[in-house]
């Protein structure tokens, strides 16, 4: 019989802890996502996550330790072979990854590639290196419009995406050049994990604004995930944000887009408040996209600061048959070397209204530990990796 009827699971895209045991083979020695932000800002004032047990999984400037914490906490290693987005979230629900996947951070793509994407798009290529998505339009905007070139990019993450103003390239036929850039990048040399549709609108630099016609085209999950047998079980999955384009919308029973963080957890807010029986899987990915790759350890601590806000709220909406999953994907140190992502633990935090003993768990080996609980919970199979922690949950 299941122990609570939903269970809501948050990601804070990025926001690592430091102390992985492995993060030398990623040259990320002393990376520690939140514990620098914070000594960065001087500390952060998050009462709602420092009352759950924040403090008790790390030393983080401003956020104590409790001894007598609201929820259960823990630090998770990760097992796979990586520290980007599929990786950590394709982990949690039971795959591991033992063969990255490509990046292309320091090059760019190869000739060959872009070679064989011009040819079947029609239309040259411009760019074609690592940047942030804002700068890459300063740089190259303009010149889009006058000659209609793609703005090809990459990023720290293993992804191709192609920037295209909406008054010079239709979205049709971006969202066209994506299939074929898919197509073309399932050979093993250039098998990233996304293709991504970046549209935009303006006139000129400075002016340029992404729109929210985002699209994502991703590798499908190698394996069954837990999402797949919780769907498979009648029990809803619904996925919040870039949750069904991670795993292709595999296992996902509802999708429900978001534009942001605050607009992520106002819309999680408002699905708290349904009737349902399942899993409410969110995506917070400003920390990542916005903070994170930008190095801005300023606004990644006021985010933080603004989510520990809206948890409040959202435990407001939380019954006593509710369980509150908070975790993170890998790190992202935003006062570290270079734009990349960080090799890091992530903490755990798990929260229900009827909790009567809660405490820290310490290190527990894989992210798969969510997922593995999360079926546990619906009495599922866990058809991967990772080991359930829930009757350790009272």
């Amino acid at each position: 019989m299941e122990k609570y009827k939903r269970v809501f699971l948050i990601v804070l895209d990025s926001l690592g802890i430091g102390d992985a045991h492995d993060a030398a083979q990623f040259d990320d020695v002393g990376a520690n996502t939140l514990g620098h932000i914070c000594e960065k800002v001087g500390g952060l004032d998050v009462p709602c996550l420092e009352g759950m047990g924040l403090g008790n999984i790390g030393q983080f400037q401003g956020i104590h330790a409790l001894k007598n914490q609201l929820a259960y906490t823990a630090r998770l290693e990760e097992v796979s072979n990586g520290k980007d987005t599929m990786t950590g979230h394709w982990e949690m629900m039971g795959l591991h990854i033992t063969k990255p996947f490509k990046t292309f951070t320091e090059t760019g793509f190869p000739k060959e590639f872009i070679d064989l994407f011009e040819e079947k798009t029609g239309r040259k290529c411009v760019g074609n290196y690592a940047e942030s998505g804002t700068k890459i339009l300063d740089d190259w905007g303009e010149h889009q419009i006058k000659t209609g070139d793609w703005i090809v990019y990459t990023s720290a993450d293993s992804v191709f995406q192609i920037a295209a103003n909406e008054e010079i390239i239709p979205l049709e036929e971006l969202y066209k050049a994506c299939e074929i850039a898919r197509e073309i990048a399932m050979d093993d040399r250039w098998k990233v994990g996304r293709i991504i549709a970046r549209p935009f609108v303006g006139k000129k630099k400075g002016e340029f604004v992404r729109t929210a016609n985002r699209h994502d085209l991703a590798l499908k999950p190698f394996g069954k995930t837990v999402l797949d047998s919780l769907k498979e079980n009648q029990v809803e999955v619904i996925g919040i944000g870039k949750i069904p384009d991670i795993f292709v919308d595999q296992g996902i029973t509802r999708k429900v887009k978001t534009v942001s963080n605050h607009d992520g957890m106002e819309k999680t807010i408002e699905i708290a408040k349904e009737d349902f029986r399942g899993l409410a899987f969110l995506n917070l990915v400003d920390f990542d996209a916005v903070y994170g790759h930008r190095r801005n350890p300023e606004g990644y601590g006021q985010a933080i600061v603004e989510f520990d806000h809206q948890l409040e709220e959202l435990l407001y909406c939380l019954n006593s048959d509710d369980l509150l999953m908070i975790t993170a994907d890998h790190g992202n140190d935003p006062t570290y070397k270079g734009t990349d992502h960080t090799r890091e633990n992530v903490p755990l935090i798990i929260y229900s209204k009827s909790l009567q003993m809660p405490k820290h768990l310490g290190l527990l080996k894989s992210y798969a530990v969510i997922g593995a609980t999360i079926a546990d919970n619906f009495d599922v199979e866990n058809p991967g990796i990772g080991s359930s922690i829930l009757n350790q949950i009272i």
